[in-house]
């Protein structure tokens, strides 16, 4: 008997199966909303220096705001006032000739800057003036907290296998809420940086376990309708997050506003099961069945729960060693599992980087941010239903190598179209952005079903910290442009092929039972 006979016996998506995986998609929501924050909070508003040193208490103090602006602040190439530098003092002639004099001495910003704050009431940015020579800083608060993230996807992963995915993601809910609202009082930028890298270590518990639980307890023909939801669930916080960043303009706020909802979702976890699948693979049968025979109860299937005992549970799962507790270690202990912790990690690094890098990069565009925003996750929704209807036709592996090479194209085409199309640039990101979500939505139903069960919750930690890596990484990639303006997009691109070659050396998983310990792995 296996687990999924056991499951077609209490039906194995009712009512019990909803039920979770309504509570598991609500409980999501923030988690888009921290991930693309830094969109929002740390927004490079129009700046210029501060030059309010150069009032000399006379003719100076006598112009207007725009005479003032004209005579202090040198004119960049493109004809807008420069943003780190200031003249060495005042250039009155500039009024009669707005050209910049050449021989006119500038000097680094002395006393700050002036923000414009009509878009945005206030950032992170504007609040410690992370400008000009600080931008690696700003760029760094997004990094810090995928390196959060990229460490706690390791910790809650192998932590989830040891003490179980109900638990941890109890701990996850707690931890990520009283991070997140701490993280809006910070009242400086180490406290804020700290404090964002444990609110990133704490929600990837979320973001990696929620997809595993839900797998675990469906059947193998609902499998792929679990994977799209997950990945609805993220569309559904991300597109609202565009609406709730335009209504808050304040960081502080903002910050709380995304973190609230997780106190909604708190009590709703006393129904949230454990994984059966994981109780009988770590021996706690008798827990396992009390969950099945709950599952029964809901699923209008008392009848067969019956028929099954605990002794049955014993024999689903057959382990090399009873009661052997897994690690990292056995992700590379044997050669088929080694490879495929390492391709399916790769992959997840891949994906990630060119996803969040697109994601990240909503400036520049034909469209404001905020509007940039939303059409990124709009174009999300008929990418995962496409899915649907793609996942068991052409397969898994096909569809992730498909969508990562239509990636590669979008972001190849947009560095040979000049600037001035910027309608037609706009269009082609954003139909990138809705294969690269559908990649990614793939990937994380994909690899969940290509690591055993002993494994599974380790491994989707694993993937989880390379794809952090690569999130991590993205806002220093899109740095590149200083080197070269289309960098970034060619770095991305080659990201997106080099995904399309690992992707077509993993095995296909559709229709097909998941794997429950390392030797069904290794007699494959």
């Amino acid at each position: 008997m296996t687990f999924e006979s056991v499951l077609a016996g209490i039906n194995g998506f009712g009512t019990f199966q909803k039920m979770i995986l309504t509570m598991i998609f609500f409980s999501r929501f923030s988690i888009p909303c921290h991930f693309m924050l830094n969109n929002f909070i740390a927004d490079v508003p129009s700046h210029h220096c501060d030059f309010s040193s150069l009032d000399d208490g006379g003719v100076f103090r006598n112009l207007s705001m725009e005479e003032k602006l004209v005579v202090s602040i040198p004119v960049q190439e493109d004809g807008t006032p420069s943003s780190c530098r200031m003249f060495a003092e005042p250039q009155y002639h500039l009024l009669q000739n707005s050209s910049n004099s050449p021989d006119a001495r500038t000097v680094p910003c002395q006393t700050g800057w002036v923000y414009d704050n009509t878009t945005l009431r206030s950032t992170v940015t504007s609040q410690w003036d992370l400008v000009c020579e600080r931008r690696g800083k700003n760029k760094a608060t997004a990094t810090i907290f995928f390196i959060g993230a990229m460490i706690g996807a390791i910790t809650f992963g192998s932590l989830s296998d040891r003490f179980g995915r109900r638990s941890m993601m109890l701990v996850s809910y707690m931890s990520t809420m009283i991070f997140g609202v701490v993280t809006a009082v910070s009242t400086s930028y180490v406290m804020f940086v700290v404090l964002r890298f444990f609110t990133g270590l704490s929600s990837a518990g979320i973001f990696i376990i929620a997809p595993v639980l839900s797998v675990e307890w469906v059947d193998v023909e609902h499998r792929k309708l679990v994977g799209v939801l997950h990945s609805l669930s993220w569309t559904f916080g991300s597109t609202l997050f565009a609406g709730i960043a335009y209504l808050v303009t304040d960081w502080r706020w903002l910050t709380v506003s995304v973190t609230l909802p997780l106190i909604v979702v708190l009590p709703m976890c006393r129904w949230l099961p454990e994984s059966a699948r994981w109780l009988i693979a770590n021996g706690k049968h008798e827990q396992a069945h009390t969950y099945l025979k709950r599952c029964a109860k809901m699923n209008q299937a008392e009848d067969f729960i019956d028929t099954i005992k605990t002794e049955t549970l014993s024999a689903i799962v057959v382990t090399e060693k009873r009661d052997q507790t897994y690690s990292l270690f056995d992700l590379l202990r044997t050669p088929k599992m080694r490879r495929l912790a390492l391709g399916s990690g790769l992959l997840w690094f891949c994906v990630s980087t060119s996803y969040f890098a697109i994601s990240f990069h909503i400036t520049g565009f034909w469209l404001d941010i905020y509007f940039t925003q939303f059409a990124y996750s709009l174009i999300e929704i008929p990418a995962y239903i496409s899915l649907y209807f793609l996942l068991d036709k052409i397969g898994r592996r096909t569809t992730v190598v498909g969508t990562q090479l239509m990636v590669a194209i979008c972001l190849g085409t947009n560095i040979f179209l000049p600037k001035e199309m910027s309608l037609v640039i706009t269009v082609i990101a954003v139909i990138g952005k809705g294969f690269s979500a559908a990649g990614f939505a793939t990937i994380v139903l994909y690899t969940a079903e290509l690591y055993p069960t002993v494994l599974r919750q380790t491994g989707a930690g694993c993937n989880s910290f390379f794809s952090r890596f690569g999130t991590a990484l993205a806002p220093f990639i899109l740095l590149l442009d200083e080197v070269w303006k289309d960098l970034p997009q060619a770095v991305l691109c080659s990201a997106a092929v080099l995904g399309v070659i690992i992707a077509s050396m993993l095995p296909e998983t559709s229709n097909k039972c998941m794997p429950e310990t390392i030797d069904d792995i290794e007699q494959k």
